[in-house]
């Protein structure tokens, strides 16, 4: 937890960035990774790449939504109310805006540009993950390796997991 502990100004940092951040995270909170990323550990260093590395993946073997990211930044910087505040933060002002725009999405509905643009951020969010997990060649390669196996093969995800498991077990990584 930060030094500030749960102060008012580490609160406020927390809603106004995250609330923000949610109105810019087409495709979801996975999408505003890199900008997640350079806030909470370039700007704010209220962690470090390694630990956003860690809260990432804990994040995703987590069952629920990808946001929870969020959650575990808030609980680092802030403690509960941290936690309770960013989680708030990058909810609330999405939800209000789908509920908005979804009442009016017939018009829009069979657009194409959406696509794309949720494509580009998930790969601009899968590069910052990368960059800070690939620590080794080991790492590189086993990244590399995984994304050749997901773009031109068609094998269940969960291999790439136990292949990943048993690289871990035999001390590889």
């Amino acid at each position: 937890m930060n030094n500030d502990g749960s102060s008012l100004s580490s609160l406020l940092a927390l809603a106004a960035f995250f609330a923000v951040t949610s109105l810019f995270a087409v495709g979801g909170a996975n999408s505003a990774i890199p900008e997640i990323h350079r806030y909470a550990v370039d700007v704010q260093h209220w962690l470090s790449a390694r630990q956003f590395a860690d809260s990432f993946a804990l994040a995703q073997l987590t069952p629920g939504p990808n946001l929870i990211i969020v959650t575990l930044i808030g609980y680092h910087v802030a403690g509960i109310a941290g936690a309770v505040v960013a989680t708030l933060a990058m909810c609330t002002p999405t939800s209000v805006l789908a509920f908005v725009v979804g009442r009016a999405s017939e018009r829009l509905k069979g657009a194409a540009w959406h696509v794309p643009v949720t494509l580009g951020l998930t790969a601009a969010s899968a590069t910052v993950i990368a960059s800070v997990a690939d620590y080794n060649w080991v790492a590189a390669a086993i990244t590399l390796a995984t994304a050749c196996v997901a773009l031109f093969m068609r094998v269940h995800p969960l291999w790439a997991f136990a292949a990943a498991a048993l690289i871990g077990a035999l001390g590889l990584i």
